[in-house]
């Protein structure tokens, strides 16, 4: 009898102190997942906080959003699908001219990004040096071919303007061709240049030369603008953004621009945009006004 006292006992014993011993092993459990949780929530808050840090710098190292130069009104815009972007736009002024680029970095988010930065130096500096945008382009392509460094795909469309004549002349190193919208409604794409650049060892680059008259309009875009594409698939195209242009306010480059996203945004619907975006506009107007400094990246802005 004893015996089976002693059995029931210890029945008793494990029957009710395993559970408790369960009940604080899944408790230990539960906070250290909850614990493991919110270091990762930590983690994961700082890392956006630092990507939009860096979006907000580069958007700084960029062209500037608004200025006005003279007879000319400028308006530009930057829009990154992760975070950073791969496009890029600058604006400076050299021996009283004006001298604007947009380009695209191939790949998005942080890798595009990182290369920015790099990227615009390398071309600031060569124009500084080169009178004209093919010669630039040539150094510029030389540069990143005997670095010895694998630099992703660039395309460029760079403009040097003389603000007093509206003689333009650009150089196109296979970006979507800048459309020149003339008084009279014509589009005169500006295509004039050569390839990609880092590409091809020895590649020759020309200068295309045009007139930005009184009410003419200049637009230069990415190629995220013109593939964008809706839920059936259809593109967004340039004549999707000519339409936009003139639907908005003539001669105001802020209209146009907000016209063009806006309409973008609008064709793609529920659709999620799959490249970086990246517009600017150059208008000049019939009367003159005074300059304003260039600074990339302000509101009010100019380089």
């Amino acid at each position: 009898m004893a015996c089976l006292a002693q059995i029931r006992e210890e029945y008793h014993k494990k029957r009710w102190s395993a559970p408790v011993a369960t009940v604080s092993s899944k408790a230990h459990r539960h906070r250290a997942l909850k614990d493991q949780f919110e270091s990762l929530k930590r983690e994961n808050d700082d890392l956006n906080r630092a990507m939009y840090e860096a979006a907000q710098v580069q958007r700084k190292l960029s062209g500037p959003r608004h200025f006005r130069a003279g007879s000319y009104e400028f308006a530009s815009e930057i829009f990154p699908v992760r975070h950073l972007s791969g496009d890029f736009i600058s604006v400076m002024r050299l021996e009283g001219d004006l001298v604007f680029m947009i380009g695209d970095i191939a790949g998005k988010g942080l890798l595009a990004g990182m290369w920015f930065t790099h990227m615009v130096g390398v071309i600031r500096r060569e124009v500084s040096v080169h009178a004209d945008p093919a010669a630039a382009l040539s150094a510029v392509d030389r540069n990143l071919l005997t670095s010895g460094v694998e630099f992703p795909l660039t395309t460029l469309f760079l403009a040097r303007l003389n603000t007093t004549t509206g003689d333009l002349v650009y150089c196109n190193a296979g970006h979507p061709p800048a459309l020149l919208i003339h008084v009279n409604g014509g589009v005169e794409e500006l295509n004039e240049g050569g390839p990609v650049l880092g590409v091809i060892s020895g590649s020759s680059f020309v200068n295309g030369k045009t007139q930005l008259r009184a009410g003419s309009t200049l637009l230069a875009y990415s190629d995220g603008i013109a593939e964008c594409r809706n839920e059936s698939g259809v593109e967004f195209g340039v004549e999707g953004l000519l339409n936009s242009v003139r639907a908005s306010t003539p001669s105001a480059p802020n209209s146009m621009l907000f016209s063009v996203l806006a309409g973008v945004e609008n064709f793609a619907g529920t659709g999620h945009r799959e490249d970086d975006i990246a517009l600017m506009i150059l208008h000049r107007l019939s009367g003159c006004e005074k300059d304003e400094p260039v600074r990339n990246g302000s509101e009010r802005h100019a380089a």
